[in-house]
C-alpha cells in the first residue's frame, strides 16, 4: 500500500500546486474559496476519498484521507484545509456511519463529486464547548419537524448544500433530548448570514446560519431521535485526529520555510543558519515533530482499526494544536520583520494556527476529557 498511498500523495501535491497555489492570496483577498474548486477536487477524486465504492467513492483506506490534509496543511492552506475536512471527514463519515440506506445513496455520491457541499452546524452564539446550552429547537409536526434557531462559525456555511444540524426535540431531557437532522439548504426558512471575518484562514467559509421554522420530513433524522449528542460524541475522535493531521502537515510545511530562509537570510555577515540559536530552535523543533508523527500515526492506526477513543483523540488534538501554535511562533521568530509580512507564507501560518486550539473542542475541554480518562470524575 505505500507506494499506492505515495503515488496517491504525489496527485494530491501536483493538483495544489496547479489549481490552488496560483490563486490563493486571491482567495484569501476574497474571503472565500470559488464554488468550483469543490467540483475540481471531486473530479479528481480528492473529496471522501475512504467513502464505499458503492457509493461514490473509492474505498480508500483512512491513511488517503489523512494525506490530503496533511498535503494541504503543509502547503500552508489552513482555510482550505478545514473547509475539506468538515466535508470529507465529518459529514460524509456521519452520513456513512449514522445514515439510512436511502440517505447514504442521496447523499454521498454527491459529496464525493463535490455537487454538493456539506456542512455540520453545531456552535450556537451562545453555546460552543457547552452544546447542551444549545437552544435550537426541532418540534414535531405531523409526519414532519420544524426547526428554528441559530448557528454561528460553521464552516462551509456559505457553499453547504446539505447541513448536518443539531437540535433539541426534548428540551426537557436534557442530552437525551438531542437529534441531527440533515437539512437541505434549499429549503423555506433556511437562510444563511453573512460570511465571517476572521484574524486568519481569511478564505474559510465560516458562516452564521438561521432556521425559521425549517420544516423538514422525519426521514431526515440521523441518527436515532433523542441521541444527537451521543452521536456526536462517538463520532469526535476522527474530527479531533484530522485536525491534528492538519497541525502536523503545517508544522513540517513552516520548518520547510524556515529552513530555506536561514539558509539565505544573512544577519552580522552570515546566513542565520549558522548561528548556535537558530540551529539549536530548529533542532528542537524538528525533534517534536518527529516524536509528534509517531503519535499521530499511532492514532491513525487505532481509528482505522476502530481501536481509538475519545481520551485518545483528545490526547492527540491537544498535543498537536498546541505544538502548531508554538512552531509558529518560533518560526515567524527566526523570519524576523519579514515574519510579520503578509507576502511571506509564515505570517499566514502563524495566523491560520490559533483557531485550532479552539474548534473541534478547546484545549481546556481536551485537558478535562483527557483528566476525566485518568481521574475517573
Amino acid at each position: 500500500m505505500n507506494s499506492e498511498l505515495e503515488l496517491f500523495r504525489d496527485n494530491v501535491r501536483r493538483f495544489l500546486q496547479t489549481e490552488v497555489e496560483p490563486h490563493y492570496a486571491d482567495w484569501e483577498k476574497a474571503g472565500i474559496v470559488p464554488r468550483e474548486l469543490w467540483t475540481k477536487f471531486g473530479d479528481n477524486g480528492l473529496l471522501c476519498v475512504d467513502a464505499p465504492e458503492e457509493h461514490g467513492g473509492i474505498g480508500a483506506p483512512f491513511e488517503f484521507s489523512c494525506v490530503v490534509l496533511e498535503e494541504v496543511g503543509k502547503a500552508g492552506y489552513g482555510a482550505l484545509g478545514a473547509n475539506l475536512a468538515v466535508h470529507s471527514d465529518i459529514v460524509a463519515p456521519y452520513i456513512a456511519h449514522l445514515g439510512t440506506p436511502e440517505q447514504k445513496a442521496h447523499y454521498l455520491p454527491k459529496l464525493v463529486s463535490g455537487e454538493l457541499v456539506g456542512a455540520i452546524a453545531m456552535t450556537e452564539p451562545g453555546a460552543g464547548s457547552d452544546l447542551q446550552g444549545a437552544k435550537t429547537t426541532a418540534i414535531a409536526d405531523g409526519g414532519d419537524y420544524l426547526i428554528s434557531g441559530q448557528k454561528t462559525f460553521i464552516t462551509n456555511g456559505q457553499h453547504a448544500g446539505v447541513v448536518i444540524s443539531f437540535a433539541k426535540t426534548d428540551p426537557k431531557a436534557g442530552a437525551r433530548g438531542t437529534t441531527l437532522f440533515l437539512v437541505d439548504t434549499d429549503r423555506p426558512g433556511f437562510s444563511r448570514g453573512r460570511n465571517l471575518d476572521k484574524i486568519g484562514q481569511h478564505c474559510g467559509d465560516t458562516s452564521e446560519l438561521f432556521y425559521d421554522n425549517v420544516r423538514v420530513p422525519a426521514s431526515a433524522v440521523l441518527g436515532r431521535v433523542g441521541n444527537g449528542f451521543g452521536h456526536l460524541v462517538d463520532e469526535l475522535p476522527r474530527e479531533r485526529l484530522t485536525l491534528a493531521i492538519g497541525a502536523l502537515g503545517a508544522i513540517e510545511g513552516m520548518l520547510g520555510l524556515t529552513i530555506d530562509y536561514v539558509k539565505t537570510r544573512k544577519a552580522f555577515g552570515q546566513p542565520l543558519s549558522t548561528l548556535q540559536n537558530t540551529r539549536f530552535e530548529l533542532a528542537d523543533m524538528q525533534t517534536q515533530v518527529e516524536m509528534l508523527r509517531a503519535y499521530v500515526e499511532r492514532c491513525a492506526r487505532a481509528y482505522a482499526e476502530g481501536k481509538m477513543d475519545v481520551p485518545m483523540a483528545a490526547k492527540v488534538k491537544l498535543a498537536a494544536t498546541e505544538m502548531q501554535f508554538r512552531t509558529a511562533d518560533r518560526c515567524l521568530q527566526l523570519f524576523g520583520g519579514y515574519g510579520y509580512m503578509v507576502e511571506y507564507p509564515i505570517s499566514r501560518h502563524f495566523l491560520d494556527a490559533r483557531v485550532q486550539r479552539i474548534y473541534g473542542g478547546t484545549s481546556e475541554i481536551m485537558k478535562e476529557v483527557i483528566a476525566r480518562s485518568m481521574l475517573g470524575r
